[in-house]
């Protein structure tokens, strides 16, 4: 619900046209949401299911390759359960104390996520070293059967999450943690292999710690852009220099844009907040309708609101 202030004109009403176009961008997003969100719960279920049967085997076995990756499919398994809550969040309507809905609860989740990976891989690391030091006795059969079917169980849940928005960042988050898990299930596979035809059981240590450099990985890369986007970072791909240029140099009737702020409520949705300084003859109406339009076409803004200046910057915040 975007407003626009305009000094000495009147805000100008947004087309028929405009609001079609907002409502289709909406019903889109809306529909693109409901099957992200299915997926992530079919993925959350398949991963939930095998990380039980993962930590019974790598307790009976004396794996921790397989207490490694079924620890991580149990943070994977909150992570997608977090994941879907988040979508279902970001479905409810805006209020007056929260004028923006939960749209922004989706990526609050995946900076969740990213956190608890960060955990995890230090928990791994842990109990590599801990191994490394004491050796444990391995049942190597037991441990590759395990192995191959929690890989099966995460090719499933890939293919599942791969039909997803992938722009998405939360649906990027779970891809990561899918893959880390499937990157662990290979891990165990190879360790329980070289267990079996060496009896080297510091290979299932060694690999645990490989596994844990992967998700450390993913780790920072979801918090990272989780954390820009909640600290109003201006999205990736849109310099907001080049666009107050380009806004003086192609847009009729603009003399100076300042106090210009970009940021991004999702990281799918672009919005921009500025002050554009006008010329005498021209119309504040008429101005704002050609931002609007230079800011959605040519940089992919859909959102802005404009506040229109004749004269001296209005406001404490220009001082």
């Amino acid at each position: 619900m975007a407003h626009d202030h305009a000094l000495g004109g009147h805000a100008h009403a947004p087309s028929p046209a405009h609001d079609h176009d907002h409502d289709h961008a909406h019903d889109h997003h809306h529909g693109g949401d409901e099957n992200n969100a299915s997926r992530i719960g079919i993925a959350a279920l398949l991963t939930g299911g095998f990380m039980l049967v993962e930590l019974g085997g790598g307790i009976i076995s004396g794996s921790l390759a397989l207490l490694a990756d079924a620890g991580h499919m149990l943070s994977d398994f909150g992570a997608l359960a977090l994941a879907w809550i988040g979508f279902r969040m970001a479905r409810r309507p805006a209020t007056l104390q929260r004028t923006f809905g939960l749209r922004r609860f989706p990526v609050l989740a995946a900076f969740v996520n990213g956190m608890a990976l960060f955990l995890v891989a230090a928990w791994i690391v842990y109990e590599a070293i801990v191994r490394l030091n004491d050796p444990h006795p391995i049942t190597s059969g037991l441990m590759l059967w395990i192995a191959v079917g929690g890989l099966i169980v995460n090719l499933m849940s890939f293919a599942v999450l791969h039909g997803a928005d992938r722009d998405n960042l939360n649906v990027r988050g779970a891809l990561l943690h899918v893959a880390g898990d499937l990157l662990g299930s290979l891990a165990a596979i190879i360790a329980a292999v070289i267990i079996m035809t060496t009896g080297w059981t510091a290979a299932d240590p060694i690999l645990s710690v490989l596994v844990a450099l992967i998700i450390l990985r993913s780790a920072w890369s979801v918090t990272a852009q989780s954390a820009h986007i909640l600290l109003e970072g201006a999205p990736a791909g849109i310099d907001l220099h080049h666009v107050i240029h380009d806004l003086t140099d192609h847009v009729e009737g603009v003399s100076d844009i300042h106090h210009a702020h970009l940021w991004s409520l999702d990281g799918r949705r672009s919005m921009m907040t500025l002050h554009a300084r006008i010329k005498e003859t021209a119309s504040g109406p008429e101005v704002i309708a050609r931002i609007k339009a230079r800011l959605s076409e040519a940089h992919g803004i859909a959102h802005a609101t404009v506040e229109i200046e004749t004269d001296a910057c209005a406001g404490a915040e220009c001082a």
